[in-house]
């Protein structure tokens, strides 16, 4: 049983013209300083078709739009009680 939580950054064109590169780096940094390795699944995904609204992150089955690198810290906290 998978009980890690799934974290989904959307890989298309227009979330990385967006900035999904530094999104995927807070990410990257949160887990680590976090020591959350154990308790998540970091990867991209393909286009989730809602381009305008990138960049775009699934968290555990939820939708995450227009994501900064100060509103995905406040993703995180919410998602992992921190």
């Amino acid at each position: 049983m998978n009980d890690k939580i799934d974290l989904q950054i959307c890989l298309g064109s227009s979330c990385f013209s967006r900035g999904n590169k530094k999104i995927v780096k807070v990410i990257e940094e949160y887990i680590k300083a976090n020591n959350l390795s154990g308790r998540v699944y970091f990867h991209g995904g393909h286009c989730f078709s809602k381009c305008e609204q990138g960049p775009t992150l699934l968290a555990d089955g939820k939708y995450f739009h227009q994501l900064t690198e100060e509103s995905v810290s406040e993703v995180l906290n919410k998602l992992f009680g921190l």
